[in-house]
């Protein structure tokens, strides 16, 4: 989890061929990202991790979009070395710790935030981060929580025009960046887009830390 929030971006990836799997690391890592999320979302999804972290072991692989208790083995078994939902299903959450995934679950309201600390889950991922009020509630959150050390990793309408304004939280440990790796781009291999577009995201984190 230190790694997520030292890079402090997290490329969000839907990934529908799994010969696409290894070029699209490849090119993040060519643009300074060493993380990946792959979303649970296609059928070919737990295929793409294993290939992922075959070929490029020192590369941190997710697995997002866990929906069901029963899909934590299989990405870990893959070689998942966390796990993403976009809500807090308490089974998911029980399940992953009883496997040792660190896992983190999604929230949008004190009341998860709550449910989420009584499991241990410290970094937390905010669903959907625009619609649910944005920067402005993640403000709101961190007079009740901030001190709990919970952090956030907001998803949702969030891209190179407002990531900076997220990061500058101190609530915020990275953002989750589907921006750099749309489908489309993936689907159509374009891996030097993809790159130039994860290199602008690594400056901005720069930036934004300065």
């Amino acid at each position: 989890m230190q790694r997520i929030v030292l890079q402090r971006i997290v490329p969000v990836a839907v990934v529908d061929d799994p010969e696409d799997a290894v070029p699209l690391a490849e090119a993040l890592v060519a643009g300074g990202l060493s993380l990946i999320e792959v979303t649970l979302r296609t059928p070919v999804a737990v295929e793409c991790i294993a290939r992922i972290r075959q070929a490029l072991p020192t590369m941190l692989v997710g697995a997002g979009t866990v929906l069901d208790a029963h899909q934590v083995q299989p990405a870990l078994d893959a070689g998942a070395q966390f796990g993403v939902a976009p809500g807090l299903n308490e089974t998911v959450v029980l399940k992953a710790r009883d496997l040792g995934l660190p896992f983190v679950p999604g929230v949008m309201t004190p009341s998860e935030v709550e449910r989420a600390l009584g499991f241990g889950c410290k970094l937390l991922k905010f669903f959907p981060a625009e619609a649910a009020g944005g920067v402005p509630m993640l403000r709101a959150l961190a007079g009740p929580y901030l001190h709990t050390g919970v952090k956030f990793v907001p998803l949702g309408g969030i891209g190179p025009a407002n990531a900076a304004d997220y990061l500058k939280l101190p609530l915020v440990a990275a953002v989750g960046g589907t921006w750099l790796v749309e489908r489309r781009l993936v689907a159509e291999r374009d891996w030097a887009r993809i790159t130039a577009l994860t290199r602008e995201a690594v400056a901005l984190v720069a930036k934004t830390a300065l």
